[in-house]
């Protein structure tokens, strides 16, 4: 690391980092873990840094906390380009992309308050991806569309 170049945000010794969050986004990313000012977690959140890749990014580190698969899940539909890095005694023990699978099933209501989803039917909500940047949805019963801002209304 040269003279210049300098750290946002301190190393923590164990939990997760959550890294290539569009930038804007991390505040979404925290409601979808449900970290708010009232909880325990230490939780830094870096916005609008400089990325080589994406020009800005914005990265949130949980310190003494490693996501659920769920969490990682949801986070793949507002951030589909996020990594996941798994500290470990200061070191990445883990790293991982988030993958948005070709279908959510569980996690999303479909907005459309007539889909036979949305009645008392033992039907779970299931929704086929139709484009992953930026995230497009499509309700498998009744073909509505979802987008991002549908989605983080549910968080």
């Amino acid at each position: 690391m040269s003279k210049k170049e300098e750290l946002y945000v301190r190393k923590i010794k164990n939990g997760t980092v959550i890294d290539h969050i569009a930038a804007g986004l991390s505040l979404e990313v925290l409601k979808i873990l449900k970290i708010n000012r009232r909880g325990e977690d230490v939780v830094s959140v870096a916005m609008n840094v400089p990325s080589k890749k994406y020009g800005k990014k914005d990265v949130v580190k949980i310190e003494n906390r490693e996501l659920k698969p769920e969490e990682v899940d949801k986070i793949a539909l507002i951030a589909p380009k996020a990594t996941i890095n798994i500290i470990r005694d200061y070191e990445v023990f883990e790293k991982k992309k988030v993958k948005l699978p070709d279908t959510i099933k569980g996690i999303l209501k479909c907005n459309n308050p007539s889909c036979i989803s949305n009645m008392r039917e033992p039907i779970e909500p299931t929704f086929n991806v139709e484009h992953m940047e930026p995230v497009r949805l499509r309700c498998h019963y009744c073909n509505r569309f979802m987008e991002r801002e549908d989605i983080l209304q549910q968080f």
